[in-house]
C-alpha cells in the first residue's frame, strides 16, 4: 500500500486539477497562437489575465495614434497621461507599467526595457537584458612606467533568459530551480521531471514548459 499511496494521489489530483480546468473555462477564450492581446498599455498584471489594457483613446499624448513606433516612443518617458474609466485624468510612472500589446503582440517590462513575449502559455518564456555592476578589486593600468589604480567597478549587459508563471504572475530566471517550482502544481509532470538526472534536467527544461502549457492552457475573458 506504501507504494500505490503516492501514485494514488496522483491520480487524484490530477483530476481535481482537470476538473478546476473545465469549470474555469466555461465561457472563456482558449488561448493558442492565433490569439491577439488587445493593443494598449497594461498597468498590471490583473489587467493582463482580463486582456483588458488601456486603449490608445485613453491616452493623452502628442504622439501619433498611427506611427508605428508609437509604444516606443510613448514609453520613452518618464511619465505618460491616461483618462480612466470615469474620465478622470491620472498621471502614471512609466516604471510601474506592467507592459502592453502593440498587434496583438504581448511585450513586459522588465529591467527597465519592454520585451517581447515570444512563447506565451501557463508558463510563458522571455529575453532580456540585464545591466550589473562587476568589481573587480585588482584593476590597475599600466602607463608610462607606472601602474595607475582604475575604478574598480565595470558595468556589464548580459541576456538573460525569463519565465512567467500566468497563475501568479511571478517572474523567474529560467533555469531547473524555476521549472520544478512551477511544474509542482502539477505531480505527474513534476515527478516525471524530478526523475531525470540534473544533465538531462538542463537539456528538458524547455520541453517541460511546453508540456506544461499544452495540459494547462490560459483562458481569457470574452470580452
Amino acid at each position: 500500500m506504501k507504494k500505490q499511496l503516492p501514485l494514488m494521489l496522483i491520480f487524484i489530483l490530477t483530476i481535481f486539477i482537470s476538473f478546476s480546468q473545465e469549470k474555469s473555462a466555461e465561457g472563456k477564450i482558449k488561448y493558442t497562437p492565433a490569439f491577439k492581446f488587445k493593443d494598449g498599455i497594461f498597468l498590471n498584471f490583473q489587467q493582463v489575465k482580463n486582456n483588458s489594457p488601456i486603449p490608445k483613446s485613453q491616452i493623452m499624448t502628442t504622439i501619433d495614434y498611427n506611427a508605428f513606433d508609437f509604444y516606443d516612443k510613448l514609453l520613452d518617458n518618464k511619465y505618460i497621461t491616461i483618462y480612466d474609466n470615469l474620465g478622470v485624468q491620472k498621471k502614471i510612472d512609466v516604471e510601474k507599467i506592467w507592459g502592453f500589446s502593440d498587434k496583438g503582440i504581448l511585450y513586459i517590462n522588465i529591467n527597465d526595457e519592454f520585451n517581447r513575449i515570444p512563447v506565451f502559455g501557463s508558463i510563458s518564456h522571455f529575453i532580456a537584458n540585464k545591466t550589473f555592476q562587476e568589481y573587480d578589486p585588482y584593476r590597475y593600468q599600466y602607463q608610462n612606467s607606472r601602474y595607475y589604480y582604475n575604478d574598480p567597478y565595470t558595468t556589464k549587459t548580459v541576456m538573460i533568459q525569463y519565465i512567467l508563471d500566468f497563475e501568479t504572475g511571478k517572474i523567474y530566471e529560467f533555469n531547473v530551480n524555476s521549472v520544478e517550482k512551477i511544474l509542482i502544481k502539477d505531480p505527474e509532470l513534476y515527478e516525471e521531471f524530478s526523475k531525470l538526472s540534473n544533465r538531462k534536467k538542463k537539456k528538458l527544461k524547455f520541453v517541460y514548459i511546453r508540456k506544461y502549457n499544452q495540459k494547462h492552457p490560459v483562458y481569457f475573458p470574452k470580452n
